[in-house]
């Protein structure tokens, strides 16, 4: 018996020191039980829920930004995608009268496009990531505001809003819609060769090249993803605020990426597992949510979350 025990011991140790699941995992409990002892409204069915809801944007924002940063990359663009692909959807179904599967389709089309376009920019353009997706940060956010003329598209039928606070019993559709998303991502990530060639870019590109992995189409498709998961987080805010908002997302890249890095994935690229950016994810959320809670002043959150985002990959690097 004190053999087993034993044995279990050092697996639990060994499962600590090696997974990137461990670091998240501990981040989260131990923030979740300050939170608890800061608010008694803390662990509530509603409250989190509520926590579940406000966090699926960002979360899905989240699994595309996992591709990306897994091959070493980075895309700055994911907010502006995800407002122009809402302010798109949102315009074709009101100004055009258009079937709202019709601006479901648009968006789901305009987010994967650019992430198409920032994809080949950066496979065959060969250009810088960061550079490549700023300007389409830019281009997308233009573009949703010239084709709002600057304000809000309103004015959508009603079902649009089931997207955004609709429920099945009590779980909201926002976070059934966030599970089915990272449920296929892991699939995607785990389960076929494509996953395990998004790893090998990140570990090492010219290694992967040579045994073989079309690096390029890889690339191109993870911007793809991370297009498609920015215009599917569109439709979720644009039910939610029953709206399109072409200056909607502004930051959201930012929570993304914090996500992902806390979720334990390397900003380097190479090592990080798609069910700890869901826990980075539900982790970002919980500090917001127990911030507010406490009454903390909102300039001072983001230095909070700055600080805490810049010890997570410390400590990544030093675990590593």
């Amino acid at each position: 018996m004190s053999h087993d025990a034993n044995t279990a011991r050092h697996r639990a140790l060994d499962w600590l020191l090696h997974s990137p699941l461990a670091l998240p995992l501990v981040g989260l409990i131990v923030v979740s039980v300050m939170m608890a002892f800061a608010s008694d409204n803390f662990f509530t069915v509603n409250n989190i829920l509520n926590v579940l809801r406000q966090v699926s944007v960002v979360g899905i924002l989240a699994v595309g930004m996992t591709f990306v940063i897994l091959t070493g990359g980075i895309d700055l663009s994911v907010g502006a995608v995800m407002a122009l692909a809402g302010t798109v959807a949102a315009g074709l179904m009101v100004n055009m009268g258009l079937h709202g599967g019709l601006g479901i389709a648009a968006a789901l089309m305009v987010g994967t496009g650019l992430g198409v376009f920032n994809g080949v920019m950066v496979a065959w353009g060969k250009m810088p990531a960061i550079i490549v997706t700023l300007a389409t940060m830019g281009i997308a956010r233009g573009l949703g505001l010239i084709y709002s003329g600057g304000y809000p598209i309103s004015g959508l039928p009603g079902w649009v809003s089931w997207f955004g606070v609709g429920r099945v019993g009590i779980i909201p559709v926002p976070v059934i819609i966030m599970v089915i998303v990272y449920a296929l991502a892991w699939v995607l990530l785990q389960r076929t060769p494509f996953g395990r060639h998004v790893y090998a870019i990140g570990g090492n590109e010219t290694a992967a090249r040579l045994s073989g992995v079309r690096t390029r189409r890889v690339k191109l498709a993870v911007y793809a993803i991370s297009g498609l998961t920015a215009s599917l987080a569109a439709i979720v805010l644009t039910g939610r605020l029953m709206s399109g908002q072409p200056n909607a997302g502004v930051g959201f890249e930012l929570d993304a990426i914090a996500a992902v890095v806390l979720g334990g994935t390397a900003i380097a690229g190479g090592r990080g597992l798609i069910l700890g950016t869901l826990i980075g994810a539900v982790l970002l959320g919980i500090l917001n949510n127990g911030l507010n809670l406490m009454g903390i002043n909102p300039y001072m959150q983001d230095v909070i979350k700055g600080l805490i985002i810049l010890l997570a990959i410390y400590i990544g690097r030093e675990w590593r």
